[in-house]
């Protein structure tokens, strides 16, 4: 809380979240606090300004948890995490013109994770728009390609209808919205009404796409289900479980979903995708029928990875997404189901109970190569103490810090029961695609494909808002963590208590790695020197701060973090780390490097 002021009025207001109910006079900004709490929000993320400070006012008194941030952008993340835990929307708020645009980032992150975010925009009061007046420019073409839908309140008497309308369209298109709201437009009376939420029961599909599904997989040999990113926003965990079971089929998740299907069930292989689960590329190159369960199939989650080119390129594709547009987008679908993942589950258990299954005749031999499989990929974990290039072994000789392979291990079996972890977008951030596994639903966070750097930190402070019981652990590069350190004052300042895992090595990972495959070692931008004691950082900024660079101390550095959280506090856990290097992250989108300028020919490749 910023305030004792905001503390009483949060908590002696007994009947704040009573909506008032029908046409009444009221003001604008009364018109959109009611409508947020008709919408159930509790809580919105945002830094203070003058443009809706009329509406702010009134945030305790209507039971709303005004979060100040650090920067704009941390408050989009966190509205993010809140969403993706919650099942609920996300709202940001900031200040006009440049609060607006630090939104950016995190809108496209919410994008692509599906996100039902309201980024709410105040803007440049409606008698001055065009002039170049003080924090002025056009809010609505800058989140054009990356929200859902946008609504510009033209006039103040449909203020209520359009900010409900914002919040309806972000549950029903998935993904963030915009209510763009001139700043003189909270003011002044009008008469309206508080609409109520919108529900939308999404259906299994249509009913001859589900016959067919089921006829494929009734006759299939070897099916392998892949569950996406669907199956969580669906709650389908259940559904999936139980069709997984009916088949005895093996299931992978797809990219960055590895909470899409619990880890301690006998049929789960893992992840696909960069630093994936080589049992689970093993197994889908076997399917004769992939069932893409909520999943939209994006190309980066099916590009070759450990050397193996594991997409089946003779399987029939069954691809459920409750976006039509998606269907056969990336991989030809042999069916596509526009449908629920939850509901089309259901149907196609359905109409497979009691079938004869082709499947079954085969099932002992399939379930022994899942096992085999399974077992590998462990063994192979468990051995894979380090980077086996000649790069990173020769940067690795001699140095005391410990290898980021054996240190993700330790983390892997010191994580706590029902924790939430968010990834960032470095490279020991995606080499932990390889370990991190989850029993629970809503546990995995990334930026998806947007891929921004400084995200994984303040959508962890949202998770943890949406989800104070569960311990809630962001993996940070240190490139990732200089952008988003500074919400430790958030951390601290709101008593929002999280742990940061924040991998130290000097460098930006991934770029290095391409400078070590394309350009000869020549770096250029790379090197992270005369960085701070993250540790002692944390510690100045009111937070705990631990430096661990031995391996027997991680499992303990984690679960102090985990108690300190329990009891209210922020913890840094500064992993001191190798340099070592793992795959190039990009290598589809690299070529090696051409001179034709005379100057320049000495960084030509060498062939």
């Amino acid at each position: 809380m910023n305030t004792m002021t905001d503390s009483k009025n949060l908590a002696a207001k007994a009947g704040a979240r009573a909506v008032v109910t029908g046409r009444r006079t009221m003001t604008p900004s009364e018109a959109f606090v009611e409508t947020l709490v008709a919408q159930g929000v509790t809580e919105v993320f945002g830094i203070v300004g003058s443009a809706y400070m009329d509406a702010l006012d009134l945030f305790p008194l209507a039971g709303i948890r005004f979060i100040s941030v650090a920067h704009e952008q941390g408050g989009g993340h966190m509205a993010d995490g809140y969403s993706r835990v919650s099942g609920r929307h996300g709202v940001c708020i900031a200040q006009n013109g440049p609060g607006i645009t630090n939104f950016v980032t995190s809108i496209a992150a919410a994008y692509w994770a599906h996100s039902p975010v309201v980024v709410i925009t105040p803007e440049t009061g409606s008698m001055t728009l065009g002039l170049g007046g003080f924090q002025e420019t056009e809010q609505l073409p800058i989140f054009s390609r990356i929200t859902k839908y946008q609504a510009h309140v033209n006039n103040k008497a449909r203020m209520a209808e359009l900010t409900s309308r914002s919040f309806d369209r972000a549950m029903l298109e998935m993904g963030p919205t915009q209510v763009n709201i001139p700043r003189d437009f909270f003011y002044g009376d009008i008469e309206c009404e508080i609409p109520r939420p919108m529900t939308v029961e999404r259906g299994a599909g249509g009913e001859q796409s589900l016959d067919a599904a089921a006829d494929l997989l009734a006759g299939a040999k070897f099916p392998v289900i892949l569950c996406g990113g669907g199956v969580v926003m669906g709650d389908a965990e259940r559904e999936a479980i139980e069709l997984a079971e009916l088949l005895q089929a093996p299931v992978a998740n797809s990219y960055l979903h590895n909470d899409s299907f619990p880890a301690d069930h006998v049929l789960w292989c893992g992840p696909l995708g960069y630093q994936g689960s080589k049992a689970a590329m093993k197994l889908i190159a076997k399917a004769d029928v992939v069932l893409a369960l909520g999943t939209r199939l994006g190309p980066f989650g099916t590009l070759p990875q450990h050397g193996l080119e594991y997409w089946p390129k003779n399987a029939k594709i069954i691809q459920v997404d409750a976006d039509a547009k998606m269907l056969g987008l990336v991989k030809t679908a042999t069916v596509g189901i526009c449908g629920d993942a939850k509901a089309a589950a259901r149907a196609l258990i359905s109409r497979l109970a009691g079938k004869a299954l082709a499947c079954h005749a085969n099932k002992d031999a399939r379930l022994a190569d899942v096992r085999a499989e399974q077992a590998a990929w462990k063994t192979e974990l468990d051995g894979w103490a380090h980077e086996k290039d000649a790069w990173s072994l020769e940067v690795a000789k001699g140095s005391s810090y410990m290898h980021p392979r054996q240190m993700l291990r330790e983390l892997e079996r010191a994580m706590p029961e029902g924790a939430m972890v968010s990834t960032d977008i470095g490279n020991i951030c995606s080499i932990s695609n390889s370990y991190l596994r989850f029993n629970h639903p809503r546990s995995m966070f990334a930026a998806m494909s947007f891929g921004n750097c400084g995200y994984a930190f303040p959508t962890m402070i949202g998770a943890k808002v949406a989800a104070p019981d569960r311990p809630a652990i962001a993996y940070v590069g240190d490139g990732a963590w200089g952008m988003s350190f500074g919400e430790l004052q958030t951390c601290v300042r709101e008593n929002i208590a999280v742990t940061a895992v924040v991998f130290n090595n000097g460098q930006w990972g991934a770029e290095k790695k391409n400078h070590v495959d394309f350009y000869d070692n020549r770096f250029v931008g790379v090197n992270l020197d005369k960085q701070p004691s993250w540790a002692a950082v944390a510690k100045a900024m009111g937070a705990e701060g631990v430096r661990v660079d031995k391996l027997s101390d991680v499992g303990p550095a984690l679960a102090a973090a985990t108690k300190a959280q329990s009891e209210g506090k922020t913890t840094v856990l500064e992993m001191m780390v190798t340099r070592e290097l793992g795959d190039p992250f990009r290598r589809d989108a690299l070529a090696l490097p051409v001179r034709h300028l005379d100057k320049y020919k000495s960084t030509a490749a060498k062939r």
